[in-house]
């Protein structure tokens, strides 16, 4: 499912790993994830099956998939997402063989001997205190000598590999040679320790989920988002119901999570009123040309089957369903099952390079398109490029021709930061997977999407990122937000606040001289809310 799959998964690994992840292209990123909201997850229907069973080729792979996608657009389904982080490979293949990425005692190269010496002589000291005796009695003669004759080996190579840069008939004895060439590459045994207590104090107890309904026929879709944090002594949860309609073009988010920093911050007369309240943002407030949400979807089928074409067929390619439970890392073991049990499973690999270059097509052709259609829009950007922002409306149009204006310069960028570059480096091994499993008759009933996080430097292990979506059928007996009162579930005028409407009336709420510290100095300092409300001092 490209919605809520590449929602989740891409702010989590960003939408184009190395190069996307500053301001300017992050927030142009709106304008596709808006795209994807209203484009839904991808399948198929039983009439592939026999397209299926053909001959299992790269290309025949390739070609099920892309029919697969394009079936599913107008298609209703439920869907559950579950995305789950691990870092198990940054410690749990540590010591299992004897090799140069075994982790070391120091941090830095030149204490590496000493802190080495120092750990080995802590350990000899409790062995002696154990048996209550004096590390310095005759006993021990033999331990410390070793450990002494160790420390003056260590120091004599790694002073010897320091002038062997300098003078390449210096010999370093080989496995010194090994140890202080690859040191940059190795994990300290505190690295493989904070790996450790990450994994089980904060990610095996994580899980971030989400579920909800695309119904594009009826011009609706649901999302219920939820964080859930279950350890020994702690259980916590957060939930975020969102609805969407495509008809009358609004957004509409529950109230709840939002209150209670509103009315701290910002609205202290706010009260009870958004108690079991949707609130509503409009996508379309009247401001865009005519059919420019049904051209913003055509252009993004577009770039999307575009992009789709040029991939290479290498790409692509049929596995096993049973190979699944052998990849490494494991598969997240709650997420297996439903895996294994499918009939057929085709994967897509790209390296960063191929999704960087993907990612880079799509918004060209995406900007293209609508500077074809819609050629004012595009014009109208350019001031936002010049720094000559328009401040006279918060409107719809004008939030559009500032994601082109930032679509644009990502487009004509050709530089990247040295934020960036690191970043790439630390991806430049690293490959993503998608894989798609189809049952019996050609449906296809989940996608998996494997991405990894950069680690701190270039030479840890990445943390990986695991999405799981399951597609069904909707059911009629299930509700949307089961968390919700039966009234709540579907948004009305009674049940929602509009949020422009509450806009205006609380900047006048602020230019009589009331509201919070925290909010007379945001709206101080706010261009459009001075533009359009004066000042409030």
């Amino acid at each position: 499912m490209k919605t809520v799959h590449q929602i989740i998964a891409s702010r989590l690994s960003s939408v184009s790993l190395a190069s996307v992840l500053n301001g300017n292209r992050l927030f142009a990123s709106v304008l596709v994830t808006g795209a994807l909201l209203l484009t839904g997850c991808q399948s198929t229907n039983p009439s592939q099956s026999n397209a299926m069973t053909a001959k299992q080729t790269p290309a025949a792979a390739k070609a099920a998939l892309a029919t697969a996608l394009q079936k599913q657009r107008r298609q209703s389904f439920s869907y559950h997402s579950n995305l789950e982080i691990s870092n198990e490979q940054q410690f749990s293949d540590i010591n299992t063989k004897v090799d140069a990425k075994e982790p070391v005692a120091s941090d830095y190269i030149y204490e590496y001997c000493e802190d080495t010496h120092d750990q080995a002589y802590t350990v000899l000291l409790a062995q002696a205190a154990a048996q209550n005796k004096d590390i310095l009695a005759v006993g021990y003669d033999a331990e410390r000598t070793t450990l002494k004759d160790r420390y003056l080996e260590c120091t004599n190579a790694y002073e010897a590999w320091v002038d062997s840069k300098y003078d390449s008939d210096i010999t370093v004895p080989a496995s010194y040679q090994q140890l202080f060439d690859s040191y940059d590459d190795r994990a300290t045994a505190q690295d493989v320790k904070k790996a450790k207590l990450l994994d089980a104090y904060v990610l095996k107890p994580l899980s971030i989920n989400a579920q909800g309904v695309y119904q594009p026929m009826a011009g609706k879709a649901t999302m219920l988002a939820s964080i859930h944090y279950q350890a020994r002594n702690h259980q916590s949860s957060i939930n975020q119901p969102m609805y969407i309609d495509f008809k009358n073009g609004n957004m509409y988010l529950w109230a709840d999570n939002f209150a209670m920093f509103n009315s701290e911050l910002l609205d202290d007369k706010l009260g009870t009123k958004w108690r079991n309240k949707w609130l509503k943002l409009a996508i379309d407030d009247g401001s865009l040309p005519k059919g420019f949400g049904s051209e913003l979807i055509k252009s993004h089928f577009a770039a999307l089957d575009a992009t789709f074409d040029a991939a290479p067929i290498s790409q692509f390619d049929y596995v096993a369903p049973t190979t699944l439970a052998s990849l490494s890392p494991k598969l997240p073991a709650h997420q297996l099952p439903a895996m294994l049990a499918s009939n057929q499973v085709i994967r897509r690999v790209q390296s960063v390079e191929s999704y960087e270059q993907f990612y880079q097509d799509y918004m060209r052709i995406v900007y293209e398109r609508i500077g074809q259609r819609y050629p004012e829009l595009v014009k109208e950007s350019e001031s936002y490029e010049l720094g000559e922002t328009n401040t006279d409306k918060f409107t719809s149009k004008a939030l559009v021709q500032q994601m082109l204006a930032m679509i644009k310069s990502g487009i004509d960028s050709g530089s990247e930061t040295k934020e960036e570059a690191v970043e790439g480096a630390m991806l430049a091994n690293t490959e993503m997977q998608a894989l798609y499993g189809f049952d019996k008759r050609g449906q296809l009933k989940w996608q998996h999407l494997r991405r990894e996080l950069p680690s701190e430097t270039v030479s840890n292990k990445n943390m990986v990122v695991d999405v799981l979506q399951q597609y069904s059928a909707i059911s009629a007996k299930d509700k949307a937000f089961p968390n919700l009162p039966s009234n709540s579930q579907v948004p009305n005028a009674s049940n929602s606040i509009d949020m422009r409407e509450y806009g205006s009336e609380l900047m006048q709420y602020y230019r009589d001289g009331n509201g919070t510290a925290m909010g007379k100095m945001m709206f101080s300092v706010m261009p459009m809310a001075k533009k359009k409300f004066g000042s409030i001092d």
